[in-house]
């Protein structure tokens, strides 16, 4: 690796990472570390991600992880991913991705952090691999070097599956700001435990965190986790404008209908014409101009593919379409032209650059 330039150059998604340690942190888990072949520093919010482009069997795969590493930390960015039964992608990461393989990316990208919502006191709720985020908000603060206030409640299946526990308990021990609660479903074999036993609910929300109501929280996890922590704090009275979570999936209440100001047909043909690739294909309406490009063999970086991760952002210069997001775009890429292809549909003709 180049040695940082005094200027401070900072790593954009047009250089690739190169993946030079990784680190086993429970079964089938694994943090991979990166870094800019250049040399620059990382500069992202705790709790953003970036899409990987995986060089997959059968062609390049993207896939959306959240940074577990701190910005406070910007010479290395890690990455800690978990491989679920029938995963492709993460899977493909933990047999062979290994120091000196270089990777394109994309990002950084998410809403999802702190930095985003400012307040006095936190409450950082997790599952599984959810703790990501929550582990890079939290080093973050750490780093700052000032006492925060944050009650961190973390659920697995058992203790050993525990992500980044040895880590965050040093932390904890070395200032006053960070309340620990692990929770876990079964113990280990011959391995004691005094922790908390079952799962998420009320009375442990009370337990752990008695001032709930005083506090921003952040989840993230499985949907069924995520809907029993909203259901919680819903029946309790929180004030749900102060709750922020992850998923990349589809967010709750999401539906494919359309504004009433829009009708979109299916028999009403549209044009796009991909400038990069020199491709010009016809479509329907209520077909999305990521499924376009795909019916025309075009490899559109997508991630969650419905408007959330942010991977398929393209610049619109000619056109008219209806997109409908949920958060993966920002009102400044809007205004500067750019579209998610994932939830864009054509209206007549549109020329992107593609």
């Amino acid at each position: 690796m180049n040695a940082i330039s005094p200027t401070l150059a900072f790593w954009s998604d047009d250089e690739p990472l190169e993946c030079v340690s990784f680190l086993p942190e429970a079964h089938n888990v694994v943090t991979f570390t990166f870094q800019s072949p250049s040399g620059a520093l990382f500069r992202y919010k705790p709790g953003q991600f970036v899409t990987l482009e995986l060089p997959v069997p059968g062609g390049p795969l993207f896939r959306t992880y959240t940074i577990s590493s701190s910005p406070s930390r910007p010479t290395s960015l890690t990455i800690t991913v978990k491989a679920q039964d029938g995963s492709l992608g993460t899977r493909w990461m933990l047999d062979h991705l290994r120091a000196g393989m270089r990777l394109n990316a994309k990002g950084p990208g998410g809403t999802f952090s702190n930095v985003n919502h400012p307040a006095s006191k936190y409450l950082f709720i997790s599952a599984g691999s959810g703790i990501t985020p929550m582990m890079s908000m939290t080093t973050a603060m750490y780093d700052a070097g000032r006492d925060p206030d944050i009650v961190f409640i973390n659920c697995a299946r058992r203790p050993s599956e525990i992500i980044f526990r040895q880590r965050l308990e040093h932390m904890a021990a070395r200032i006053t700001g960070i309340e620990l609660a692990w929770v876990v479903d079964k113990t280990d074999r011959y391995q004691p435990w005094t922790g908390y036993r079952g799962h998420f609910n009320q009375l442990l929300l009370g337990l752990t965190a008695p001032d709930y109501l005083e506090r921003e929280v952040f989840c993230c996890g499985p949907e069924s986790f995520m809907t029993a922590v909203r259901e919680a704090l819903v029946g309790l009275g929180f004030d749900m404008d102060r709750y922020h979570q992850e998923s990349f999936h589809a967010p709750v209440g999401a539906t494919e209908d359309f504004p009433e100001d829009v009708t979109l047909d299916e028999e009403t043909k549209a044009q796009i014409e991909f400038t990069l690739s020199g491709k010009t294909v016809e479509c329907a309406e209520t077909e999305t101009l990521l499924g376009a490009a795909r019916t025309a063999g075009l490899a559109i970086p997508s991630g969650c593919t419905f408007g959330v991760c942010g991977t398929c952002k393209i610049k619109k210069t000619e056109g008219t379409v209806h997109m409908v997001h949920n958060g993966g775009i920002t009102d400044e890429d809007i205004e500067d032209g750019y579209i998610l292809a994932c939830c864009s549909n054509p209206i007549g003709k549109v020329v992107v650059e593609a």
